[in-house]
């Protein structure tokens, strides 16, 4: 099956960032580019910090999450996939270094997600404290839903069909590493929706989560989420 293997970040400071990171979630470097790009790494997943400048042109340009990445068997039979489904679908050629893939595609609501046949860098076996979750805020959850699922084999998991039971729009799927929950843009009347479209927030699994965040309280406000979600406990704000 195809895996999550990296998510880019807007930043316009990817050193104080980066350095969040490593030190209350235990990640580590991969890289420092020349324009001042920074990657760094769970262990399994590629978290790059991009600069902030005009020559990113990225079709969302504000500072925060961005895309995502997907390590697949062959790009190739991944591109084939997605034309099938949308014909008129862009692929744009990437770079396909340290912070990049190969190709990019884009979903039903117009994130990129860009994809190689390699780790994106991160080569080292899953760990704790790491990523496992990623949420979107969608127009359209199904139609995400079924990208994921029709173009990298993204199976949909038990949350799923238990908000479809009770007839709600949020659907959730998972690479058998990260779960990625996709909920509906316009869902104000749900407690502790926060209105930002793409990309919304990431989840990391931790070893003591009492420790953590007793940690992470020196610096950052932590709150505690809705007692009906299936997974998340406590968020916190990173420094941008």
């Amino acid at each position: 099956m195809a895996t999550i293997r990296y998510l880019a970040v807007i930043s316009e400071r990817p050193e104080e960032l980066a350095a969040f990171y490593k030190r209350y979630l235990g990640t580590w470097e991969l890289g420092h580019s020349a324009a001042g790009d920074i990657a760094i790494t769970d262990g399994f997943l590629n978290l790059t910090f991009f600069k902030k400048r005009p020559a990113l042109c990225e079709p969302r340009m504000e500072t925060g999450l961005n895309h995502i990445g997907i390590q697949v068997e062959s790009v190739e039979l991944a591109k084939n996939r997605y034309l099938k489904l949308y014909p008129r679908g862009p692929v744009i050629p990437e770079e396909g270094d340290l912070y990049h893939g190969v190709i990019r595609i884009h979903d039903p609501d117009g994130n990129p997600v860009t994809i190689s046949e390699k780790p994106f860098g991160a080569t080292e076996e899953r760990r704790v404290p790491g990523i496992r979750h990623i949420a979107y805020n969608a127009m359209d959850p199904e139609g995400m839903r079924e990208f994921y699922s029709e173009v990298f084999g993204f199976v949909e998991v038990p949350s799923g069909f238990e908000y479809r039971k009770a007839g709600k729009l949020n659907r959730f799927v998972g690479d058998g590493h990260i779960n990625l929950a996709i909920h509906p843009f316009y869902n104000s009347g749900s407690k502790g929706h926060e209105m930002k479209f793409g990309i919304n927030h990431i989840g990391f699994l931790v070893q003591d989560l009492k420790a953590t965040m007793m940690d992470l309280s020196s610096i950052a406000k932590v709150s505690k989420r809705p007692d009906d979600r299936p997974y998340a406990e406590y968020r916190i704000t990173d420094p941008e």
